[in-house]
């Protein structure tokens, strides 16, 4: 069979101003959880879905992503006559030779949607994914993976979303619908970013998306929304009225990386599980947990 979905965008352009300094002249993609940068967790799960055309929509200080995917002939041949094959291979994996990167560049900082948009021309009138590298997902099969076979039975757009606490639909996109099962929702309302008061429910927008083409006309027409952008939300919200769309709850567990609370989360989560280092991170979580002293609400040693 035909592989569904072909392609997946990668908007990469924003400035990571929530970590600065780290993030100062070094993309946020490129921050490291255990050994591999967050933009390298979203490609492989895009790969895993069996996705091999993986279009970023960059901005100008986002070269050091365009070379951590680009062949390095000097690094490779050093490892070789060194006889590191292991190290050889790793570097090797990060772009397969059936994997094609390409890019397009986001002049402006317009938004989300506006980012989905530049990747007009690359992605044509097909279907395609969309990645938010800050959202570190990690599930079995990936969560693209799943994504696109709901999109494979529906042949419609998919939203990732899962359920929050009503006080954080502040942020998030958050939908509203009818259940047709546990996992999926029939698509009847999306908001960007609702007080809690306002939310509709509390089922929210994670940062994984399967569009139809569609939403290209939707976005070309958009009007800025909250906070001078234009909102791929407030684009899907209008599609609503001229084409079916699911939520779709997936199965394994989102990261927020675009905090410094996920990010760390996701650090330690994945370094336990970690082939190398997993079981000493562990051992040594565990004793450190043991030798650090308990202390009471005034601060004084149990």
């Amino acid at each position: 069979m035909v592989q569904s979905i072909r392609k997946a965008v990668f908007p990469i352009a924003g400035l990571g101003t929530r970590f600065l300094p780290a993030t100062k002249a070094s993309p946020k993609e490129m921050l490291t959880v255990v050994d591999k940068p967050l933009i390298q967790y979203a490609v492989e799960e895009a790969y895993a879905a069996g996705i091999r055309q993986m279009i970023f929509v960059t901005g100008r200080t986002k070269r050091s992503i365009e070379d951590h995917f680009d062949t390095a002939y000097e690094l490779e041949s050093e490892l070789e006559a060194a006889g590191k094959h292991e190290l050889l291979q790793v570097v090797r994996s990060i772009k397969p030779d059936d994997m094609q990167v390409v890019y397009v560049r986001q002049h402006r900082a317009l938004g989300l949607g506006h980012a989905v948009l530049c990747a007009r021309e690359l992605v044509g009138n097909e279907a395609f994914a969309v990645l938010l590298a800050d959202d570190l997902m990690v599930g079995e099969p990936s969560i693209t993976s799943q994504m696109v076979r709901q999109y494979e039975e529906w042949r419609a757009s998919i939203l990732a979303v899962q359920d929050v606490p009503r006080e954080e639909t502040r942020r998030y996109g958050i939908v509203s619908g009818t259940a047709l099962n546990d996992r999926l929702v029939d698509v009847s309302g999306i908001v960007e970013k609702p007080s809690p008061e306002d939310a509709p429910s509390t089922l929210a927008v994670a940062g994984r998306y399967i569009l139809t083409p569609g939403i290209f006309d939707e976005l070309a027409n958009q009007q800025q929304g909250v906070g001078g952008e234009i909102q791929l939300t407030d684009a899907i919200a209008s599609m609503l009225r001229r084409e079916k769309i699911f939520a779709f709850r997936y199965e394994g567990k989102r990261y927020d990386c675009g905090s410094k609370l996920g990010f760390l989360q996701a650090t330690v989560d994945l370094a336990k599980t970690h082939s190398g280092v997993g079981q000493d991170f562990t051992q040594w979580l565990a004793m450190r947990e043991e030798a650090t002293p308990a202390f009471d609400a005034q601060g004084v040693e149990n």
